[in-house]
């Protein structure tokens, strides 16, 4: 990462802020007229949030080819899945229990706060391990098959 250009962490930065935004908002972590929440939140959320977000983001940027490059590393479905599932886990991580209509439907407001609200610090673990794992994967890809610079050739410009 120390090699990255200035397009990669200003990727990241953003894809971070973004993340935090989309989880905090519906989540009633940041106080809006759009959502409310029944449960306080817990101490833990804004940290597992902003772990969450900066993964996420630090994992957007490797889908951003470095300058002059031919393109994405690629990546695996595993990795692809983990990145998605840890942003869905984060999002159930900070979520007010008895607020996401799923769990009720599944637990009822007793089983939420009873069976869900104690597993959420858990969802919290899985989904950074989850973001952890798929960045490492991916920059690992990088170091392992780095894309080659590509030479122009006399069709796209270079000198004939």
């Amino acid at each position: 990462m120390r090699d990255w250009p200035g397009r990669r962490w200003v990727a990241a930065g953003l894809g971070a802020a973004v993340t935090a935004l989309v989880i905090a908002i519906p989540t009633d972590l940041i106080d809006t007229p759009f959502f409310s929440r029944d449960v306080p939140v817990a101490w833990w959320a804004w940290p597992a949030l902003l772990a969450s977000a900066i993964l996420a983001g630090l994992l957007l940027a490797t889908y951003i080819a470095p300058s002059g490059s031919g393109g994405d590393p690629g990546q695996s479905r595993a990795e692809s899945r983990a990145g998605a599932v840890g942003g869905v886990l984060s999002l159930l991580a900070v979520g007010c229990p008895v607020c996401n209509k799923i769990v009720l439907l599944t637990l009822g407001a007793g089983g939420a706060m009873t069976w869900f609200a104690p597993a959420q610090p858990v969802l919290a673990v899985l989904s950074i391990a989850l973001l952890g794992w798929a960045l490492r994967q991916r920059l690992r890809g990088e170091r392992a098959c780095p894309a080659p610079i590509a030479e122009p050739t006399a069709g796209e410009g270079g000198a004939r």
